[in-house]
């Protein structure tokens, strides 16, 4: 065997020993996503269960005109541009039942436009 076979061969043996030890490494749980729709005068879905430390995104997307997501007392909000999806990372680091609204006027039925967020232990 010459000296480039050799090189071939210690660099093949070596690339797999990487990914051997790779496979010893635990992976990482993807987030989970929720997607939710905001159209005039609603949230689908309006009510979300978190459990508290667990990072989750929230997926947005709309139609309709501009809105807002917000959550006072969980400290996020977001804007809700039509045909583009908003993504909001959140971690909920307390327990309870938090209220979300629109924050941005988008018509007549605008202050019904809620939903709830219970956070569990």
């Amino acid at each position: 065997m010459n000296s480039n076979s050799r090189a071939a061969v210690i660099a093949i043996a070596f690339f797999i020993g990487l990914g051997a030890g790779a496979a010893h490494v635990a992976a990482q749980p993807a987030e989970q996503v929720i997607k939710i729709t905001a159209k005039k005068f609603d949230y689908t879905p309006n009510h979300i269960t978190l459990k508290k430390g667990e990072p989750v995104i929230l997926e947005f997307t709309t139609e309709d005109v501009l809105m807002g997501f917000s959550v006072t007392d969980l400290g996020v909000r977001a804007d809700i541009v039509p045909g583009k999806v908003t993504r909001l990372r959140i971690v909920p680091d307390k327990a309870g039942t938090f209220t979300f609204f629109c924050d941005i006027f988008c018509g007549s039925g605008h202050e019904d436009m809620t939903g709830t967020i219970t956070v569990v232990e």
